[in-house]
Parts: structure tokens; C-alpha cells; sequence
């Protein structure tokens, strides 16, 4: 089972808020999972579809409870997939759908007309307990979630620009930095950064999951730590051997061409030091030297050396 459903499945699980917040859940879920049509005379039916069937009974309950109306629920073949199954709830004319429709802000009435407005009601969503609410319903309907072994990213999906910029706001408006992007015939409003994404799902109430993904950033971030003392390592290791190599050649000259013995005796300290301990870094030569040096002093004499070096070569 992929991480995305395991949260949904545990959202599925949370107790009932206030009533109003049971609304906003359901309007989440409708306007995002929502397909509406014709029945006979007219009429108005709404149908809700899931692949998870947790999220299913979560709203079948929720409907009942709030509507108080029944929902024939049926399975389907995922057309999308090879595998898998898509649940569907459907309410009936003759159970209220369109009641549903106008108290979770899918249908409303402009200049006497009825009209199916592209945004989210903001009747809906006027206290802070309601957006969290809506968004929760929302995500149980469209969102996604990836390993967070693999990668950070969490997204929810709707069809329209508008609604985009609209789920947008209603996320940020708790203080995240959600952004927007097109995909295909779909929008996207999306968080990457995984601080953001653990207090997200602790927003939604998914708090089993938030320290299951905690110790996920907490084992990645060490093993990223380690990987970085090691290159670091490894880069200072190889400076080192490179730096060693050029002093090596550069006192490999001037005992060929002048010797030693022509040397300052504090430079001739530094290259016998450096001869005898060839792999060694500046700060161990520099303790080394009568009295010890500090790593600045022994590399200032190497720098002096290499003076010498190049006016012979």
C-alpha cells in the first residue's frame, strides 16, 4: 500500500469535528471528487468516486450523518489502471442532491439563475477548524503524497485554474508556500519542502503518519550530514596529497639544482620535514618544527620555497 493511502487511511479514522466542519470536509471531498448530472425531469444526482475504500466509507458516514441521507455505493474496474478498483457513492435526486449540491457551494444561484461556480465557497471555510477541514476532504479526494524514502512532494489535483489559485490561497493562508502548476488538462497545488509537508499532514490531522515521516527526514538528513563530512573529507585529503606532491617536486629541485644545504635553516627545517613525512598535512608538519609552528607559519615557508623553485626552473 503506497504512503498516500496509508495517510488516507488514517484521516479516515479521525473523529467527527463540529458540524460545520463536517460540511467543509464533504465540500472538500465533493468539489475536487464531484461529478454532477441529469436525472429524470430534470433533476439533479451527484456521484462521488475514490480509490480508497476507507475514504469511501468516511463519506457515506459523513453523509449520512450530517444530510442525513443514504448513498448506494458501488465498485468499479479503475478505467485509468489495470489493477485496482474505484468506489462510488451515488445520491440520488430523491435523496436531496441538489440540496447537498447548494450547501457545499457546488451549485448556487446568480441574478435568479442557477450557475456552477469555479471557486471555493467562502461561507465554507470562514473559521480556521472549517479551511482545515475542507482541505482534509480535499486531499482524501485528490491527494498525493511520494515515499518520502524518495523524494518530498505532496500535491492536490483539480481541474481548473481557478479552483488552483483558490486551493492555493486556503493552504497558504496557514502559513505554508504552496505553489501552482498545469499538468496536462489538471492543476496542481503543491508543497515540496519536507518541514512543510510534515506540518501539513499534521494540519489535516494525520499524526501517526507526521512521526513516521519525521523519522524519515531525520535518517536522511544524517546520512546527508555523513555523506558531506565524508566528501568533505575526502576533498581536504585530496588537497593534501596535491599540495604534498607540489612541495615534494618543488624541494626535488632545488636539491638538484643548488642542494639543500643553500636553504635558510628554517626553510631547510621545513623541507627535511617534508621529505621525511611526505604524507603528511601542514598542521602535523607544523607541530613538528623547533618550537612548533602554527599551520599559516610551516605554509608560509613552503610558499617561500616554492619562490625559490620557480626562479630555478
Amino acid at each position: 500500500m503506497s504512503f498516500s493511502a496509508d495517510i488516507k487511511n488514517e484521516l479516515s479514522r479521525s473523529e467527527a469535528e463540529k458540524k460545520c466542519c463536517t460540511l467543509a470536509e464533504i465540500a472538500g471531498f465533493v468539489r475536487v471528487c464531484g461529478a454532477i448530472r441529469l436525472s429524470g425531469g430534470g433533476r439533479l444526482e451527484l456521484k462521488l468516486a475514490t480509490e480508497n475504500p476507507a475514504v469511501a466509507r468516511r463519506m457515506k458516514t459523513l453523509l449520512k450523518q450530517y444530510f442525513g441521507v443514504g448513498t448506494d455505493l458501488s465498485i468499479g474496474q479503475n478505467p485509468l489502471q489495470k489493477r485496482g478498483h474505484v468506489y462510488q457513492l451515488l445520491v440520488g435526486a430523491e435523496d436531496n442532491a441538489e440540496q447537498i449540491l447548494r450547501e457545499t457551494g457546488i451549485l448556487r444561484v446568480r441574478e435568479g439563475c442557477n450557475f456552477f461556480p469555479d471557486d471555493i465557497s467562502s461561507e465554507l471555510v470562514r473559521s480556521k477548524c472549517c479551511r482545515r477541514a475542507y482541505l482534509r476532504g480535499a486531499f482524501l479526494g485528490s491527494g498525493t503524497i511520494s515515499d518520502p524514502e524518495k523524494s518530498y512532494h505532496l500535491e492536490l489535483n483539480c481541474n481548473s485554474e481557478a479552483l488552483a489559485n483558490d486551493f492555493k490561497r486556503l493552504v497558504n493562508s496557514f502559513g505554508f508556500k504552496a505553489k501552482t502548476a498545469q499538468r496536462r488538462n489538471s492543476h496542481v497545488i503543491y508543497l515540496k519542502e519536507g518541514e512543510q509537508i510534515s506540518d501539513f499532514l499534521a494540519l489535516l490531522g494525520a499524526h501517526n503518519h507526521v512521526m513516521a515521516f519525521e523519522n524519515v527526514r531525520i535518517v536522511k538528513e544524517l546520512r546527508n550530514k555523513t555523506n558531506r563530512i565524508v566528501n568533505c573529507e575526502n576533498a581536504n585529503l585530496d588537497k593534501t596529497i596535491e599540495n604534498a606532491a607540489k612541495q615534494l617536486r618543488d624541494i626535488g629541485l632545488i636539491e638538484e639544482k643548488k642542494g639543500l644545504d643553500s636553504l635558510p635553516p628554517k626553510l631547510r627545517e621545513a623541507a627535511r620535514l617534508r621529505l621525511e613525512n611526505p604524507e603528511a598535512s601542514l598542521l602535523e608538519l607544523a607541530e613538528m618544527t623547533e618550537p612548533p609552528l602554527k599551520k599559516s607559519g610551516i605554509n608560509h615557508r613552503f610558499q617561500k620555497i616554492a619562490t625559490i623553485a620557480k626562479t630555478l626552473e
